[in-house]
């Protein structure tokens, strides 16, 4: 059960090409953003569409597999942790960031 603790899953589509980092350690990053879509009827029966977008961060092999076999558009189910994370920017300004830092993930359809 300790695994349930703070575990996304997420299905949906990439948003961008993998934006890749090496960092002096040779230890590399990849960042991608995915979109996920949830369809219902709003209260005149009309069909709404809400897509909600997350950001998905790669370290190590999981970053070299995403490199080298995902890009935009892919459809891809992914399985990490929800991290959460704080900087400041170039103005002096405190930014807030929520990330899926990605365990596994899995390409999906036929590309």
């Amino acid at each position: 059960m300790n695994s349930l603790r703070n575990s996304v899953r997420l299905v949906g589509n990439l948003g961008m090409d993998p934006e890749v980092k090496v960092y002096d350690t040779d230890k590399k990053m990849v960042r991608l953003s995915i979109a996920t879509n949830e369809t219902y009827k709003n209260d005149k029966g009309e069909k709404v569409t809400d897509t909600q977008w997350h950001s998905l961060v790669f370290w190590g092999m999981q970053a070299k597999l995403a490199e080298d076999f995902l890009k935009k558009g892919d459809e891809v189910a992914i399985e990490g942790k929800l991290t959460n994370r704080s900087y400041t920017d170039k103005e002096g300004i405190k930014r807030y960031v929520s990330e899926v830092v990605v365990n596994e993930f899995l390409k999906m359809g036929r590309n």
